[in-house]
């Protein structure tokens, strides 16, 4: 894999917050298409998306850092880390949720039709961000011979045939994405969509959590990736 994505004149490039923020920006092109379609402000719906940007990842991070304190405590500054993967959607849309309350009520958006257009968002860069994690190895599949196994490294660097868990989630992240879209004209109430997409997304990640490796091969391993990643 590759968790440097670029290297020019001493400026490393990562590939999962690079990926990350391709995410963000093809995410919120398709919220604001979304928006279009849906009849709401598009420019309000930017706007309250970009402020809600800042604390879903927060609250997605600082979730994944604190089911994984064992690996963070006795090094804190890898808390914010550039380098490393691991984010938890679970942490980031609470914080999304609370702080959307007041926000959309400022600039006079309706709750559940922002949410039903923010799914697009979320969708699109969910798939960028598994192709961060692809490229970065976090997030990894267990070990496997199964015919599905593709020959792949951890965030350690130790490669094995593995389960590819990221293309299998950001799979999954595009049949919700066509599915919102075949299905946002004819939702029965403002914010339907958003609670469809929501349980869809949850129960995909409940089957597909058995296949990510386990905790043993976690961050507490992690160095720095140009020592431990042998192979790109």
């Amino acid at each position: 894999m590759r968790p440097a994505l670029l290297q020019w004149r001493g400026i490393t490039i990562w590939s999962y917050p690079a990926m990350l923020y391709l995410g963000l920006v093809a995410g919120v092109f398709a919220g604001n298409s979304a928006a279009h379609a849906a009849g709401l402000d598009a420019f309000h719906v930017f706007v309250a998306t970009l402020i809600l940007i800042g604390p879903a990842i927060a609250g997605a991070r600082l979730l994944y850092v604190a089911s994984n304190w064992q690996a963070y405590r006795s090094n804190l500054a890898r808390i914010w880390d550039r380098r490393e993967g691991g984010m938890a959607m679970l942490g980031g849309l609470p914080v999304a949720l609370v702080i959307s309350l007041p926000l959309l009520s400022a600039l006079q958006l309706d709750f559940g039709a922002f949410w039903d257009v923010a799914v697009f968002t979320m969708l699109v860069g969910t798939i960028f961000a598994r192709a961060g994690c692809l490229l970065n190895g976090c997030c990894a599949g267990r070990p496997s011979k199964s015919w599905l196994a593709v020959y792949l490294p951890n965030a350690t660097g130790v490669w094995e045939r593995r389960l590819p868990t990221q293309c299998m989630e950001a799979a999954w992240a595009g049949v919700l994405l066509a599915a919102a879209f075949a299905l946002r004209s004819r939702a029965p109430f403002p914010g339907a969509l958003f609670l469809c997409v929501l349980l869809g997304y949850g129960a995909g990640r409940l089957v597909l959590q058995w296949t990510r490796e386990s905790k043993r091969a976690g961050p507490s391993s992690y160095e720095p990736y140009p020592i431990t990643m042998k192979r790109f």
